[in-house]
């Protein structure tokens, strides 16, 4: 049997020692192992022991029928199966693989952390980010603010890829969200399997672009289904539902960030924090000098390409002018503030309570905004509620 022909088609990027996986992906990744080891009995034994576990794991029959029809003959490639099986079916096998291998050999070093989490705030216990290159979330726990990486789950994307921009198009959108409902299995058909997350696509971002569309949700798979190829769902992020499960209890509605990047940049934990430093100077000097009612000096915050929803700069500025001259004090607190760096797109996304007290108006409010550079300066790009 030619079982190093087996592991090369298989894509096996395991080398031992070096797994980190969760649930049945530890088990996969412990067949491939022995494949590239040339142990296909041993590889056999795991193979049905994660079927006994996971019946539903399509990959792993297909791995566990090619380890049975190497008995006899050379295997080439992986999925050795009658033509009478359709052959998208088993591409999407075969790149599911790819995926999930391709996470164990690359998961990233525990010193890393990626560039899109600048800062949790207090209520944000965790965060889910989606790597769609390599169909994987990660849930990252919140460390004093900071994102520590505590699991990553394969998942499936959208049919036709990410940016979602119309109704219809069967991709998942890129951006910054967060979860908006918990809808449980009972609720549901059986296509959404355990459950479901919604998430509040399109935001404020997606309506400025006009980008329409709606229903993105974080969801299982039907119960004769383990999970779905890399690329299958009609724009939402679906999980195994075992691994929903999971990420279930560490969600929180209306908190929960959920990130979804083309590809996640992993950066050194300071090279972030001296990111985030230079960003919370910046809108302490905001805040400051909103108090300080020295107008310009407020103003000096906002970019040239200013927006909030009905004004641009110009207008926002006559109409800051006018308020502040009404005003004997002011003072402006901030707290919760969270930070996000907006996939694709130059700018950040801050989000923040603000409690504002002025001689002649008090209100307290979630506000976001979004900063960019602007030269060596971080400036003001769009400002309104949450």
């Amino acid at each position: 049997m030619r079982a190093a022909a087996i592991a090369a088609a298989a894509l096996v990027f395991v080398a031992a020692g070096t797994v980190h996986a969760v649930g049945p992906e530890k088990q996969l990744s412990g067949v491939l192992q022995a494949i590239d080891e040339r142990r296909p009995d041993l590889a056999l034994q795991r193979v049905e022991a994660l079927i006994a576990a996971h019946p539903n794991f399509r990959l792993a029959h297909l791995i566990r029928g090619d380890l049975l029809l190497a008995r006899r003959q050379p295997i080439q490639t992986l999925g050795n199966v009658p033509k009478t099986v359709p052959q998208d079916k088993i591409d999407g096998l075969r790149a599911e693989a790819l995926s999930r291998l391709r996470a164990v050999r690359e998961r990233p070093n525990g010193d890393l952390v990626p560039r899109h989490v600048l800062q949790l705030n207090a209520d944000q216990a965790h965060a889910l980010v989606v790597d769609s290159r390599r169909s994987r979330l990660y849930v990252f726990q919140n460390d004093g603010g900071r994102p520590r990486l505590v699991a990553d789950y394969y998942v499936t994307l959208g049919k036709n890829g990410v940016e979602k921009t119309l109704e219809g198009d069967q991709k998942t959108p890129i951006g910054v969200y967060h979860v908006t409902a918990n809808l449980p299995r009972q609720k549901l058909t059986d296509f959404y399997g355990s459950g479901a997350f919604p998430i509040n696509y399109p935001n404020a971002w997606d309506r400025k672009l006009g980008r329409t569309g709606h229903g993105i949700w974080l969801h299982g798979t039907p119960s004769d289904t383990y999970s779905r190829p890399p690329r299958a769902s009609d724009g939402c992020i679906v999980l195994a539902n075992t691994d929903l499960d999971l990420v279930a209890g560490k969600v929180r509605v209306g908190a929960t960030p959920v990130v979804i990047a083309d590809e996640l940049e992993w950066v050194p934990a300071a090279t972030l924090e001296a990111e985030r430093k230079g960003l919370s100077d910046a809108l302490e000097a905001w805040r400051a000098d909103w108090e300080s009612r020295d107008t310009a000096r407020y103003l000096s915050h906002y970019a040239e390409k200013f927006q909030s929803a009905n004004q641009d700069l110009p207008a926002w500025s006559a109409h800051k002018r006018k308020v502040n001259a009404g005003k004997q004090w002011i003072k402006v607190g901030l707290d919760r503030v969270s930070m996000f760096q907006y996939p694709r797109e130059k700018f950040v996304v801050v989000g923040f309570d603000q409690d504002y007290r002025s001689s002649n108006l008090s209100n307290v409010m979630r506000k976001r905004q979004y900063w960019v550079r602007e030269g060596a300066r971080w400036k003001i790009l769009y400002e309104g509620g949450a």
